[in-house]
């Protein structure tokens, strides 16, 4: 059984005063579970007595602008706002009463930076997403660790990348000693999770969270219900060619997968979701195995040991497996397993850790190469290179960058 508790404190023996604490140390940290168990039951008390129609109809507006940033030129939005008010309305009359269900989108495939079938959401729906993450997100980014790096505010790739390097350079006492890194992969993830096991942990999370707003917390629950179980491929429109998805494993299309399993690539509660659930073996393998150099990223982690704990980091691959099967409902990819010595430079995100220094992959080159090839013949605007050139400040990778100005007839200054 795993021992599920916020990050900061997952590791004492305290569970929301279940335990005596007997020792100063431990009665402050009883207090201050007991504080931040108040204040959870003072916001929701709060949401509790706001929580009416018209605070629904102001939520869904909110949440509409945010839905809109960076869509505005879309037919969707744009449909959507020539009747606003009447859609909003119409919306939150629908949730209220507890008739609301998701309609269908579009799905299609996108090569770069590897193959994806992504199911896009209608901006009816994605104005809910919005809705449920707003009011969601800030007790789950409380309550995950702080090596979970994907779709995370003051997180993400770059992040992970110097996480990754001080946890090397730590390990290792800045490359003085032999120290070796595990990475591991979850083999077609988002297509295997289980909506069951998905709909239990986030009721897990709602029943704390919104303990003392009964009201608000039995809609939440209502409108997860129909984002998780709801079948995206009923109704759902087809854009591209069928001949695109011949390039795809069946393990990377939903329609292959049996009911019950699998969300969808493309929206934002998808990505909140994955969080939530591999929250599960973030705190297994830190706070059970006891490897507290671990990252992840998305169903990308890796483990970073010294030469000591080596045999010990490959016994305990059978236990990260049998985990993930027999709790998560999921499978270790086989094909993804790399052991190595840190010296020999470690690839993470589009990146590789070196002694020293951090160099670009090779795919991130061809991708930087091809958005400035587009980017000179009108097909892309400049913001994809500039989100290149943004990480390369992070990174020994100025003399590519140089030299890929130079070959397209631009000026380097950087």
């Amino acid at each position: 059984m795993v021992l599920l508790l916020p990050a900061r404190c997952a590791d004492s023996p305290m569970i929301l005063g279940l335990l005596q604490p007997t020792t100063e140390e431990k009665m402050k940290e009883y207090r201050r579970q007991q504080k931040r168990k108040r204040e959870l039951w003072g916001r929701a008390k709060i949401l509790e007595r706001r929580f009416s129609y018209r605070w629904l109809e102001q939520q869904l507006f909110e949440a509409e602008r945010r839905a809109r940033r960076g869509k505005t030129h879309t037919t969707d939005v744009y449909i959507f706002e020539l009747r606003l008010v009447d859609n909003i309305k119409q919306l939150a009359h629908d949730i209220w009463g507890y008739g609301y269900k998701p309609t269908p989108g579009i799905k299609f495939v996108v090569k770069r930076p590897v193959p994806r079938e992504v199911y896009a959401a209608p901006f009816r729906d994605r104005v809910v997403h919005h809705f449920l993450f707003d009011l969601v997100y800030p007790w789950w980014d409380n309550m995950f660790i702080n090596n979970s790096y994907s779709c995370r505010y003051g997180k993400g790739a770059l992040y992970g990348m110097e996480m990754l390097r001080r946890q090397i350079r730590r390990v290792s006492e800045n490359y003085t000693r032999e120290a070796y890194i595990l990475k591991l992969d979850v083999q077609g993830f988002f297509m295997s999770l289980n909506h069951k096991k998905l709909m239990e942990r986030v009721e897990w999370g709602l029943d704390i969270q919104f303990d003392g707003a009964p009201k608000l917390k039995r809609l939440l629950k209502y409108l997860w219900r129909m984002v998780i179980f709801t079948d995206p491929k009923e109704g759902v429109r087809l854009r591209g060619k069928k001949s695109d998805w011949d390039i795809l494993p069946p393990t990377k299309i939903l329609a292959n997968q049996p009911p019950g399993t699998g969300i969808v690539i493309g929206n934002l509660t998808s990505q909140l979701l994955s969080n939530i659930y591999m929250d599960l073996l973030d705190r297994y393998i830190m706070y059970k195995l006891k490897y507290t150099n671990y990252g992840r990223y998305v169903d990308d982690f890796y483990i970073v040991v010294p030469a000591i704990q080596k045999k010990k980091l490959l016994r305990d691959v059978a236990k990260i497996r049998d985990f993930l099967k027999n709790e998560m409902l999921l499978t270790l990819h086989p094909k993804k397993l790399y052991l190595q010595e840190v010296k020999h430079g470690v690839e993470f995100l589009g990146f590789v850790v070196k002694p020293y220094y951090t160099m670009i992959t090779k795919r991130f080159k061809n991708n930087f190469t091809r958005a400035a090839i587009e980017v000179e013949w009108g097909i892309r605007s400049l913001d994809a290179v500039a989100s290149y050139l943004g990480r390369l400040k992070h990174v020994d990778g100025k003399k590519f960058a140089a030299n890929l100005f130079e070959w397209v007839g631009w000026e380097y200054r950087f």
